[in-house]
């Protein structure tokens, strides 16, 4: 029988752009400009800038530009690494709505990107690479049913390396059998713990992991080019991922719809610089308080009704830093309350130790839903009680940029310039336009650097 990775292979190899839906087109252009644009305002972090050193010390030569820097470049399997982790640097990269554990543009757009610019690929050879990318790996997150971090793997550690290997070997020109060879050897470099999520410092390896991820896919596919070979079971033979680091698994779902259901349509463009599980009762909290004409001191106390994973993973009271705060949902929709969150400065180290945050944070009622409704993950019911003693509900499994509520171009635009707004509107027109335009594009690397003016 044909393994579901020769299946998989063989679809993303054969994928021609004139069977792609404009819709699929659009959503996956969309992601793209916000992943660069994520990742120019992540490049100035202290544990992104850690990672750039280490990545300039070793990759020194290449072609790939590294994002928010002038006049860098590096061989792909380091730009990839630097360009990863700075998408997910600050909590606002594209992921998949519903949750499976799979950021498509921290770990598809970096390692496509710098593979093109290497062998100086087109503008329609990385958007094919993309969207093949992730029909694989969605597919791939949705088998798992999202159940690695039960066991305590941080998802895309996982799932990010199939789609990486993807993406590169498809701007290479891997035949189907190399790039299934790429998926087998990318289940080998996996990894990921979620053990930042109890202590009391090193959240920011959880920026690494997704660096880590684009590294490990070009690798995986370069590896295969010279003929090295991966197991073709690996998603769902004995000893395989979905054998290996899942609870619970549905293999079925690694091919179903291929080609059919456009799974790049199910991804969810970040509303705030925060995990995605605050997302939805953020935006009720921000609604009911412009709705009602409330501010902060109106409200006497926040309930928040939510699923299962929430309140394992998310229900963090006292996080000990910025990063750890961006992981708890009682944090953000605490910082939500008294501060606009819109803008991604208001996450900052100064506001963990405030104390009307700090209160909130400890008084807010997190609960388990009262009812057995079939909801998402994500998805809660925020109940604010008034000081006047009036009460206001609001349920919610969707926000701005979530597939029901995708980003029309122009807010598109505005949360890009937004994200670039240190760096030369010169460039940031350019690089805006020839994303929105990327078939046109004859070679990906004379576009200009983004970096800070």
């Amino acid at each position: 029988m044909t393994s579901h990775s020769a299946t998989l292979s063989a679809f993303a190899h054969d994928l021609n752009l004139k069977s792609v839906p404009s819709s699929v087109i659009s959503r996956a252009k969309a992601c793209m400009v916000d992943t660069l644009g994520v990742s120019v305002f992540g490049s100035q972090f202290p544990w992104s800038q850690s990672i750039k050193a280490y990545a300039q010390a070793y990759g020194q030569g290449g072609r790939s530009q590294v994002f928010g820097t002038s006049g860098l470049r590096l061989h792909a399997p380091q730009a990839a690494l630097a360009n990863g982790a700075f998408a997910h640097a600050f909590e606002q990269d594209s992921l998949r709505k519903p949750g499976a554990g799979v950021h498509p543009g921290a770990t598809l757009f970096p390692p496509a990107l710098a593979m093109s610019q290497e062998r100086s690929a087109t503008g329609a050879v990385l958007l094919k690479a993309f969207i093949a990318s992730c029909e694989v790996m969605f597919r791939i997150g949705a088998s798992s049913k999202h159940s690695s971090e039960q066991l305590g793997f941080h998802a895309p550690g996982l799932t990010g390396p199939y789609g990486a290997a993807m993406a590169s070997g498809l701007v290479m020109g891997l035949d189907a059998n190399q790039l299934c060879s790429a998926l087998g050897i990318a289940g080998s470099l996996s990894g990921g713990l979620l053990a930042f999520s109890k202590a009391k410092q090193g959240a920011e390896v959880k920026r690494l992991h997704l660096g880590r991820a684009c590294e490990s896919g070009v690798m995986a596919a370069s590896l295969a080019e010279q003929g090295f070979q991966g197991p073709e079971t690996v998603l769902e033979g004995q000893f395989g991922f979905l054998n290996s680091f899942c609870a619970q698994s549905a293999p079925e779902l690694l091919t179903h719809g291929l080609g059919v259901e456009w799974e790049t349509l199910k991804i969810c463009i970040k509303a705030y610089a925060c995990h995605v599980t605050a997302h939805p009762a953020i935006e009720s909290l921000r609604g009911l308080m412009q709705d009602h004409h409330l501010s902060a001191e109106q409200i006497e106390h926040l309930r928040l009704e939510v699923g299962a994973k929430i309140l394992s993973h998310h229900d963090i009271r006292a996080p000990k830093d910025i990063k750890q705060a961006q992981y708890s949902v009682p944090f953000c929709l605490s910082l939500a309350l008294h501060h606009n969150v819109e803008d991604p400065s208001a996450f900052s180290d100064q506001w963990v130790t405030d104390p009307r945050v700090l209160r909130t944070c400890r008084e807010l009622e997190l609960v388990g839903f009262s009812d057995d409704a079939k909801r998402g993950s994500w998805a809660s019911r925020l109940t604010l009680t008034l000081k006047n003693g009036q009460t206001l509900v609001r349920e919610a499994d969707s926000f701005l940029g979530s597939p029901e509520k995708s980003l029309t171009n122009e807010q598109l635009k505005k949360r890009f310039e937004l994200h670039t707004a240190h760096c030369n509107p010169k460039a940031v027109q350019i690089w805006f336009e020839a994303l929105m335009d990327l078939e046109s594009i004859g070679s990906l690397k004379e576009l200009p650097d983004l970096f800070p003016i």
